[in-house]
């Protein structure tokens, strides 16, 4: 599992998780998430791994098995990246970390989206 993963801004229904998010991050710099524990951000959306800044010799290293059929970005199975490997909440291993594409390295520990993402699967956000 990354350390950082995408970002999806129009995830519903959590605006508190998202004042949380940014009030905990206002106190410490980097709260304390074990991605190799969690998954949940690679299990989230099918909506919002697409690639948008990786340029073509970054989009050439992710294995073809693991890019959607439109190239859109990644290939989800259901709402789970088929990069992930694990169960979510347990352990968790990203197949491609050192390939993975930009938008898997912009979501970080214990940001909004990583918080939206755990409340999502159950886990603890605080």
């Amino acid at each position: 599992m990354p350390r950082d993963a995408d970002r999806n801004p129009a995830a519903p229904g959590l605006p508190a998780l998202a004042a949380a998010a940014s009030l905990s991050s206002q106190r410490d710099a980097s709260p304390l998430f074990d991605c190799q524990s969690c998954g949940a951000c690679c299990s989230y959306s099918a909506e919002w791994p697409r690639f948008s800044t990786e340029d073509d010799a970054q989009l050439e290293r992710i294995p073809e098995k693991y890019v959607a059929l439109d190239l859109s970005g990644m290939r989800c199975e259901g709402v789970r990246c088929s990069a992930l490997t694990g169960e979510v909440g347990k352990s968790t291993a990203c197949g491609i970390y050192e390939t993975r594409p930009d938008v898997c390295r912009a979501c970080m520990p214990g940001d909004e989206e990583c918080l939206m993402a755990r409340a999502t699967h159950g886990l603890a956000v605080g």
